[in-house]
């Protein structure tokens, strides 16, 4: 099909959590707004985040109770507390220990039964009966976390208690509908200033999540519930023994049966939250890995035919307008080459993936075509200056003299390099908030491969007030971005 042409623009990566707050993690509230007014004044045009669900036991936003939900932890709580939902102590109560660092653990011990508070406060019953009758799916997840509760959180498969406690239902019902109030809020207020939303769907949902619970027959399992083979990825660039996500696959075959209903209800919901979405994994559409789910690695799985355009076409009768943005990294073979180039979706570009030795990767820089998405790094690489950093000498000098640094000192090629992404032929350039910064590799958000660690990287007001809006706005007007 003939390529879209995407109109020259730029945009940041931070997600919620990272953003400033007073408590324990980002928020939509002031501090987001105050991120949107910095982004406007720079000329970007986008903000793209991580998924939005809730996040797993090592607080991964890529692996989820529901791919429906909402993280409660970024109600906003001075919000609540206008609305007369949380008394003045109960918020000074919440307040945050540390502001660089997401506080997960006291997130996770404090924050719902705090919440749980405010939703038997919360006396809009009417508005919440008729946010959970549009959002099915979100009405699922509510009842699985309460039954979860009710079970001793344990696996669904082993459940014996099967009528939820009435106000923990409420709690999660509460805790879902006033999310997304707030986030919708705060969407109209970015869109206003001229700033676009991507949002990011992970291809897979979790074995113990209201997905599988709610639609087993959707999913390959066995008759006790749990799978014979599991998701992941092979040996790559990130780790050594491939990557055992652990997920359940989907029985495509079943979900062709209603022409994908169930991905296109996930579609829909998250192009009313977004502008854009990213596919994560997209290359797992055309053939996904499979792994004997006993393995400890990743090393022995399979590949194994996706569903391609036929699931490609569903999406696209309910995406619309919206960009969709193919992430096709990792093992890319012609075939999944094929499928990006026939869903028309951008495809993804990053720098620090450009210098592996292959002159015409499509990663280097005069490469990039208009319909890509051009990156210095994602949330699962380093940052731009622990990458030049931990480069050999040799690799160092190769990179430098690409993007025309002479300088004396490399330790300040960062904002030649910044603009020579600008300067490329990519029709959206994105860049994570550490790289603006000039951040080190110890505010790297996520190391693939590594359970533990990952995620809590936070940046405070004082830190953000380190970028020239002036500076970066002449750049993307020198590169028509803006």
């Amino acid at each position: 099909m003939t390529k879209p042409y995407l109109k020259r623009a730029s945009g940041v990566l931070l997600h919620v959590s990272s953003l400033p707050g007073d408590y324990s993690g980002g928020a939509f509230g002031a501090e987001a707004k105050r991120f949107i007014d910095l982004l406007s004044a720079a000329g970007f045009s986008y903000w793209q985040v991580l998924p939005f669900c809730l996040p797993d036991e090592v607080n991964s936003p890529y692996k989820s109770h529901s791919a429906f939900s909402l993280n409660p932890f970024f109600i906003d709580l001075p919000d609540l507390y206008e609305r007369g939902l949380l008394t003045k102590e109960e918020l000074e109560g919440a307040r945050q220990q540390t502001p660089y660092a997401c506080e997960f653990r006291r997130l996770q011990t404090e924050r719902l039964p705090l919440l749980a508070k405010a939703a038997a406060r919360c006396k809009d019953t009417a508005a919440l009966e008729a946010f959970l009758s549009a959002h099915p799916h979100t009405a699922d997840f509510c009842r699985f976390m309460a039954l979860k509760n009710a079970n001793g959180l344990r696996e669904w498969q082993t459940w014996n208690v099967d009528e939820p406690d009435e106000n923990a239902l409420k709690t999660w019902q509460f805790t879902q509908y006033m999310a997304f109030t707030q986030w919708k809020a705060l969407k109209a207020y970015a869109n206003k200033q001229g700033v676009k939303i991507i949002g990011d769907i992970p291809i897979y949902v979790a074995l113990d999540s209201a997905d599988v619970w709610a639609s087993p027959k959707l999913f390959r399992l066995e008759a006790d519930g749990y799978p014979s083979c599991v998701a992941g990825v092979p040996p790559d660039y990130f780790a050594a023994d491939g990557q055992l996500w652990g997920n359940p696959l989907y029985d495509w075959d079943e979900m062709a049966k209603d022409g994908y209903r169930w991905w296109r209800e996930r579609m829909r919901f998250m192009t009313d939250l977004f502008d854009g979405v990213r596919i994560d994994h997209f290359r797992g559409l055309e053939s996904y890995y499979s792994i004997p789910a006993a393995e400890k690695t990743a090393r022995n799985g399979k590949w194994i035919k996706g569903p391609g355009m036929a699931l490609v076409n569903a999406l696209r009768e309910v995406c619309g307008d919206k960009l969709l943005i193919a992430e096709d990294l990792g093992d890319v073979t012609d075939e999944v080459r094929e499928l990006v180039e026939e869903s028309g979706w951008p495809g993804m570009r990053v720098l620090q993936f450009a210098f592996l030795g292959d002159p015409g990767s499509p990663h280097l820089p005069h490469n990039f075509d208009n319909n890509c998405i051009a990156y210095t790094g994602t949330h699962d690489n380093n940052t731009l200056l622990g990458y030049i950093w931990e480069l050999d000498e040799a690799a160092r000098k190769r990179v430098l003299r690409y993007f025309g640094y002479a300088g004396e000192h490399w330790d300040a090629c960062y904002d030649t390099i910044l603009q020579g992404m600008l300067r490329s032929h990519a029709g959206l350039a994105i860049f994570p908030v550490q790289d603006l910064l000039h951040y080190g590799a110890d505010t790297r958000l996520n190391k693939p491969g590594e359970a533990h660690g990952n995620w809590s990287f936070r940046v405070t007001d004082d830190q953000l007030k380190g970028l020239d809006p002036a500076l970066l706005r002449a750049w993307n007007t020198l590169y028509g971005r803006c």
